[in-house]
This record gives C-alpha cells, sequence and structure tokens, in this order.
C-alpha cells in the first residue's frame, strides 16, 4: 500500500507492479488522485478515515509511506501497534528528519560538519540573534512536515535575512541556518540489519529557472541520479557513516538521504531525509533489478543485496511545470494535455485528470515527469528532454539545463 499522491504514487506504484507486486494507494490529499488509479485501485482518505481496515482486507505485507506525515495521523499508534512493516524509521530514528535541530545536535555528538544554527521562538529573538551573528541564513521550520507553517526560504546575504524575517510565520518559531553557498549535492542509502547500502548520489534542481534562477520551489524541477554504490563522491563516507552507531542504537532501518553543501574540500550536513524521495525515489527504483526484494528485505530489517542494471548508470527527471507555478495564488483555467508522438521514457502524471469526455486536463501546478536513463548523464538528460518535448499544455515551461548546471557534485 502506497501512501501518497501525483506521479509519486503512480510511479512507485507501477514500478513495483512491473516487479510482480499487487499494489494499491491510500490518497493522502485532495490534488493528484487520478494518476495512481492507472496501477490499481486508490482510497481516498475522505472516505476512508483509516487505511488500517484496508491494510487487514487486503493483506497488504508492507507500507511505503510520501513522507513522514503519517506518523502525526491519529491511526498512526494503530498502524505500528499491527505490527505491518512501513518502509520508514520509527520512534527515534524518525526524528532524524522531524526535528532539525535533533539532527545538528546528533552531528556534534557524532563529529559530522553542520553548518551554524539556531532555533529561534519568535521574530523579536530571529532578530537577535541576527544582530549577535551577522550572516546570511536559511530560514526553515523547526519541524519538517509539508504542512509546516514555514517552507525553505533561501537567503543568500545578511539584508535578504532581515527582510524575509518580517514575513515568516512564527507559529512553530525559525530554524536558522548558516547559508553555505549553491554547491549542493546529496546521497541516498538504504540502512538494513545493521548494514548501510549506497544507493545513488543525486542532484535536485530546486529553482524555478533556467541557469538555476528564480526562488526556490516546493518541489524540484527536475534531477539527476548517478548509481553510486561506491560512494565515488564521499558523501556516505563523511555524513552517513559517522550515524551508524546510532543507527543500530535505535533499530533504523530504511532509507536515508542526506543533502550536503561543500565549502572547501569538504561536505556539510544541510539536512537528512528518512524516505525514498519523490524526485529521486522512482529513478532509484528503476536502476534496480531487483527493487522489490529491496524494499522487503527492507521493511524486515533483513540483510539487502541490490543489484543495478547494467545498461544505465544515470536518470534524469524533468518536471513539466504550468500556468503560475511556483507562484501557486495564480491560477489558470483545467487546460487540455496534448501528447504529439510516442514517449519512450517513464511519464509519471502528477497534477492532471480526466475530464467527462475522457480528455487529460490539468488539475493543479505540476503536470508530469519524464524520467529517462543512459549510460551518461548527458544521455539521460537528452532523452528526458526529448520526450518532454512531446507534451504541450498553455503556460507551461521545464528546465532545460539539467546536468549542465550543479554538476558534477560540489559545483555551481
Amino acid at each position: 500500500m502506497v501512501l501518497g499522491v501525483g506521479s509519486f504514487a503512480h510511479s512507485t506504484s507501477q514500478i513495483l507492479h512491473d516487479a510482480g507486486a499487487d499494489v494499491a494507494t491510500y490518497l493522502t490529499r485532495r490534488n493528484g488522485n487520478y494518476p495512481p488509479s492507472l496501477v490499481g485501485p486508490t482510497f481516498h482518505f475522505d472516505d476512508h478515515a483509516s487505511p488500517l481496515p484496508l491494510l487487514k482486507q487486503r493483506k497488504v505485507d508492507f507500507v511505503f509511506p510520501q513522507s513522514i506525515d503519517w506518523a502525526q495521523q491519529p491511526w498512526a499508534a494503530e498502524l505500528l501497534a499491527s505490527k505491518i512493516p512501513i518502509l520508514c524509521p520509527t520512534g527515534e530514528a524518525m526524528l532524524l528528519e522531524r526535528e532539525r535541530d535533533f539532527a545538528r545536535r546528533l552531528c556534534r555528538e557524532c563529529k559530522i560538519p553542520f553548518p551554524a544554527a539556531h532555533v529561534a521562538p519568535n521574530k523579536l529573538a530571529a532578530l537577535r540573534l541576527l544582530k549577535k551573528s551577522p550572516k546570511p541564513y536559511v530560514i526553515k521550520n523547526p519541524l519538517c512536515s509539508p504542512t509546516s507553517p514555514v517552507h525553505t526560504i533561501v537567503c543568500e546575504t545578511v539584508e535578504d535575512t532581515r527582510a524575509w524575517l518580517d514575513h515568516v510565520d512564527y507559529a512553530e518559531g525559525v530554524f536558522l541556518q548558516e547559508y553555505l553557498g549553491r554547491a549542493e549535492a546529496g546521497h541516498i542509502a538504504m540502512v538494513s540489519a545493521g548494514e548501510i547500502h549506497s544507493l545513488v548520489t543525486n542532484q535536485e534542481y530546486k529553482r524555478a529557472h533556467v541557469g538555476d534562477l528564480g526562488i526556490v520551489c516546493g518541489a524540484p524541477l527536475g534531477g539527476l541520479v548517478e548509481r553510486d554504490s561506491g560512494d565515488k563522491y564521499g558523501l556516505a563516507k563523511a555524513l552517513i557513516h559517522p550515524l551508524q552507531p546510532w543507527f543500530k542504537r535505535v533499530n533504523f532501518h530504511g532509507p536515508v538521504q542526506v543533502t550536503a553543501c561543500k565549502m572547501g574540500r569538504k561536505w556539510h550536513v544541510i539536512e537528512y531525509n528518512i524516505r525514498l524521495g519523490i524526485t529521486s525515489g522512482s529513478m532509484i527504483l528503476r536502476l534496480l533489478e531487483n527493487p522489490l526484494e529491496v524494499l522487503w528485505n527492507t521493511v524486515r530489517n533483513q540483510p539487502v543485496a541490490p543489484r543495478f542494471r547494467d545498461d544505465a548508470a544515470f536518470g534524469c527527471s524533468l518536471t513539466l511545470a504550468g500556468y503560475g507555478y511556483p507562484h501557486l495564488q495564480v491560477h489558470g483555467p483545467n487546460f487540455p494535455v496534448e501528447q504529439h508522438g510516442e514517449v519512450d521514457c517513464d511519464l509519471w502524471w502528477n497534477e492532471v485528470e480526466r475530464s467527462r469526455d475522457g480528455k487529460l486536463t490539468t488539475a493543479g501546478h505540476r503536470y508530469a515527469d519524464c524520467i529517462a536513463f543512459g549510460p551518461t548523464a548527458e544521455s539521460a538528460a537528452s532523452k528526458a528532454m526529448e520526450n518532454i518535448r512531446k507534451l504541450r499544455v498553455l503556460g507551461s515551461y521545464y528546465r532545460t539545463d539539467i546536468g549542465q548546471t550543479l554538476w558534477p557534485p560540489g559545483t555551481v
């Protein structure tokens, strides 16, 4: 059972179905409900207040959540008590992503480089901190959630930070993390049976426009992954492996992603995630020859042996974004979605739906993800670009510089 919506649920369900699984989706939001229905049965939270009866009725073997928000739901305790495996660390292990200051303290304990960071409970405290330590800061919510009152705001100067501190919502306070530049990259591994298995090094293209211009979007506009079981760029060695004693102590098993920034020759942690991400998850599953086996062994905390395809070393994801994105207050009508020519890569639909006459129309701001693979970053990006050009929606756009900026890891 996948917990999610849109292209995340569409891709995850289809890939696991292709691997032999019987997959259903519990729809956790009101947008992006149509795409998962293309693969298997879907159940909306408005109609099913809890997924537990569905899990029992369908004899579900494990749950694959899109975000860590499942742990805040009224049925979370019942899910944990049911002992149905979840592809997500639980208990104290969940704090690695959920509480940003917990990650900072843990990194200090494990001697992992982490930017200077502070929690401010209100605007006055934030401004006092800025006066005492005048640096550019990335402004985040102290608790990580898709529904947080503050979504990540990247400030590149002290003046940027001061200007934004007048406009954020202090309902849960703010987490101010020193800005370390744009030389950012990530690494994703699977932790199971006390072992860390590197999977990919990745790059997310988070800004709205070509050339890495514009604001940081709520979800990336594209991404690259490189098959990297050998930790080619040293991210896992520096920032994940030092956590191994803690992983064992809290019985951590599941995915772990570190996003980091390189200053000089040293990587610094920006944040950790404990799920297969929306941008990279489907690419990782496609790069594996045995995705279902890897997930099944991981949720049971058993030894895993990821096997990668020989014909693909890189994956590239391109998002077709729509009218007004990322400025979500700008709305347009439900535009028709046109496809000109056969798509010969993965095409995962997002905020679209079928009209009464059977035609595909937009139903939000992010319409589709085109994902292609190849032996090089250039070949994967070229293939994805070739295919996304076959889609047309009035006012839509996509980034054309994936792989040409921010790559290789540690560059801008």
